[in-house]
């Protein structure tokens, strides 16, 4: 026996004599790839490091996946552009803020989709427009809405605060305004009473001043295509705001009108060049803003049954101004001694002349507003058009607003010029 201690130069050759049984039991463990007590330790390590690596990957590249798919998908709605006025809200907000979308907090709903009142943990108020999931056309509604009222400011405009986009939810939060629509008041018995004359001479005034910022005001030209009294909003001082930009148009330049396969928008309230041939411009905003005038001043919808021929309130108007007798159509509860006769009279010709047959004869909105802030004469009213014709859609996916799913019963008339 040897004791190693006592070999104290390196590099020594030491040679140790093992008993063979012992030696061939070693070479079995290692050639069974045995690792022993520390090896099995190490292998388990590395393998749950590893699993942890690989769902840490999983996990960043899904989240990555998933913000690039939502990324995408908001620059397919707003066509890439920057929409950094608008506020992308979380869904679980909107949800809380909506008590989940009740039907206690449902506002309207129409065609598009369901309007609710919601209210924030700031509390601040809000409208919620939710779009239908099953509206294919809704999408383009969406993206019109989004990329337009952003751009937008005026204090007869209704003001978006943002939207939110999960999954196949798409909704706009617009600003909440608690007197709802013009339409809620000017064509029920009882609120109807809430408007004496010069609360609604101003809803008129303020109205032509909001079509008027979109024709020639703003950075951009908009056709609204949509003016009607369930689109008018009246905020709680009773100053109107125009709302639903779905079916808004923007024109290029000096474009002055533009064409369309397919006629959408509510029955009534279109001007009949767009009715029968699909042609817009400004002027058909013109005509749209001279019914709902005629609407305000009459508390009747154009859509009501008259006794003569015409079957509209614009031809009714019209024979009764033919006549001399158009004040027989005014709403009675006008007609006291606040209520000036001679603006009564001076709105219901503004309104003749915007519906004139011809688009060439009916004035503009900076005309309109300039008439309407003054006493000047006015060239009396041509031929109004006011006949039916339903206009013709090849697309199954796009209709006319027929008011079936709405609160605020739109008008389902067309016009039709003789």
């Amino acid at each position: 026996m040897e004791d190693i201690r006592t070999f104290d130069n390196v590099g020594q050759d030491l040679y140790v004599r093992v008993d063979e049984h012992e030696l061939a039991k070693y070479g079995r463990k290692k050639r069974d790839g045995s690792l022993g007590k520390e090896g099995m330790v190490t292998l388990v390590t590395i393998s749950i490091c590893l699993i942890i690596f690989l769902v840490i990957s999983l996990v960043y590249w899904f989240v990555k996946y998933n913000n690039q798919a939502k990324r995408l998908h908001k620059d397919y709605l707003f066509d890439g552009e920057n929409n950094s006025d608008v506020t992308l809200f979380d869904l679980e907000d909107i949800v809380g803020a909506t008590d989940n979308f009740s039907d206690t907090n449902m506002l309207g709903k129409d065609g598009f989709g369901s309007v609710y009142k919601g209210l924030l943990k700031d509390g601040l108020e809000i409208a919620v427009k939710r779009l239908s999931k099953y509206s294919r056309q809704g999408i383009e509604e969406f993206r019109n809405e989004v990329t337009l009222i952003a751009k937008l400011q005026h204090r007869n405009l209704v003001r978006i605060l943002g939207c939110c986009i999960d999954g196949e939810e798409k909704m706009l939060i617009y600003e909440y305004l608690p007197n709802k629509s013009l339409d809620s008041f000017i064509f029920d018995q009882v609120k109807r009473l809430q408007l004496d004359w010069r609360k609604r001479f101003d809803i008129i005034c303020g109205v032509a001043r909001g079509i008027l910022y979109l024709h020639e005001d703003s950075r951009l030209r908009i056709i609204h295509r949509d003016l009607k009294a369930s689109n008018v909003l009246l905020d709680s001082t009773m100053n109107p705001k125009i709302a639903d930009f779905g079916m808004a148009r923007i024109f290029d330049g000096d474009q002055t009108e533009a064409n369309t396969n397919c006629v959408v928008g509510t029955y009534g309230y279109m001007s009949p060049e767009y009715a029968m041939e699909g042609i817009f411009s400004i002027k058909s905003d013109t005509y749209s803003f001279g019914v709902l005038l005629l609407e305000i001043v009459t508390s009747r919808k154009n859509s009501d049954h008259y006794d003569d021929v015409s079957s509209t309130l614009v031809g009714h108007i019209w024979n009764l101004w033919r006549e001399s007798r158009v004040m027989e159509i005014v709403d009675p509860s006008l007609m006291g001694e606040t209520c000036p006769k001679y603006e009564v009279l001076k709105c219901i010709q503004i309104g003749l002349l915007c519906v004139q047959e011809y688009v060439t004869d009916r004035p503009t909105m900076s005309e309109v507003v300039s008439m309407l802030d003054n006493d000047s004469t006015l060239a009396p009213p041509k031929q109004a058009a006011f006949l039916f014709k339903k206009p013709k859609c090849d697309d199954p996916n796009l209709s006319i607003s027929e008011g079936v799913n709405s609160i605020n019963e739109m008008s389902t008339t067309v016009v039709e010029a003789r």
